[in-house]
């Protein structure tokens, strides 16, 4: 990481002009996050790139860690808008290929290349993101949790084995996250049936007896 996080006092509450000023700061950061630029993962750049200084980054943020927390809430905010149709009157099967489908596609957008970004270039090791990024940290956790409870949502009115729900939660974004690589690689598998192939093994999952 270019920045660590720094001890500072927590961020103020922003009026109307401050909200804005936050709402550009975070915008510019997934801009540049998603850039790919090895050198965009740093605070102090994303001020400067918006012609904001690092005192201003700390009065909306209070840190580092506070502004990634930040970013990561927005994109995830915004995961929960694309997955609130989900469920409804559709059989299960639909339900898991819309699932499949929007994250397949999701996974190519500017916000998921921005947050893929920036967690390369946090601490792997759980215990040393929280020692050096809580509020990054908790953001990350409050994801997987936010993620389960967009699942257990989506066949809340089926008759699923939560547990089964849980471990298909926990599968699923790393399966698109490869078929998306093999897609960027350029592959002669096709990327339509591998997607077919899934959902069809997890339908089939979800479907079977306990």
């Amino acid at each position: 990481m270019t920045d660590v996080a720094d001890a500072s006092s927590p961020p103020r509450r922003p009026n109307r002009r401050g909200q804005a000023t936050r709402e550009n700061m975070l915008e510019a950061a997934l801009k540049s996050l998603a850039s790919g630029d090895p050198g965009s993962v740093s605070a102090n750049r994303i001020a400067k790139d918006i012609g904001a200084t690092w005192g201003a980054v700390q009065y909306q943020f209070g840190d580092t860690d506070g502004f990634w927390a930040a970013v990561l809430h927005r994109t995830a905010e915004r995961r929960a808008e694309v997955f609130a149709a989900v469920g409804g009157d559709d059989p299960l099967g639909d339900r898991v290929a819309s699932i499949v489908d929007t994250l397949y596609e999701g996974l190519a957008a500017p916000d998921s290349r921005a947050i893929e970004n920036l967690r390369a270039a946090l601490p792997r090791d759980p215990s040393e993101l929280e020692r050096l990024y809580p509020q990054t940290a908790a953001e990350l956790y409050s994801w997987g949790q936010s993620w389960l409870a967009i699942c257990h949502n989506a066949f809340a009115d089926l008759d699923v084995d939560p547990e089964r729900i849980r471990e298909v939660a926990t599968l699923i974004p790393g399966a698109m996250r490869g078929l998306v690589s093999e897609r960027q690689l350029g592959s002669y598998a096709d990327p339509d049936v591998a997607r077919r192939g899934l959902t069809n093994a997890l339908v089939a999952y979800l479907q079977a007896p306990p």
